[in-house]
């Protein structure tokens, strides 16, 4: 059985260790789950290992917002104590409070 556990949590701020970029954690997948053409997409020296956390961020950088889907190796906490902007935030989140964003809802 396959065991792993995410270093980063729901709501949490943090940047891309390479690319300019900063986001909130709303969803974490075990393992890799994209579809392998992304994966193919990124260069072969650059592919982050598949076995280990994926986090889906709401993304920002300073030209626009996104979605991204970024691996555990390739994260670090955001400690700037800044927010994010991204207009979706306030679809799952309450507001920054502590570096972090408080869900709306309960998970199961």
């Amino acid at each position: 059985m396959l065991k792993t556990r995410a270093k980063y949590h729901l709501g949490q701020v943090v940047r891309h260790r390479k690319h300019p970029f900063r986001g909130v954690v709303f969803d974490v997948d075990a393992i890799f789950a994209n579809t392998d053409e992304w994966y193919e997409a990124i260069p072969e020296d650059s592919r982050p290992r598949k076995n280990q956390p994926f986090y889906h961020l709401l993304a920002e950088n300073e030209h626009s917002y996104y979605v991204a889907y970024v691996s555990e190796q390739n994260l670090v906490e955001d400690n700037s104590g800044e927010p994010v902007d991204h207009p979706d935030l306030d679809d799952l989140f309450g507001p920054f409070e502590d570096g972090h964003y408080p869900l709306h809802f309960d998970l199961n």
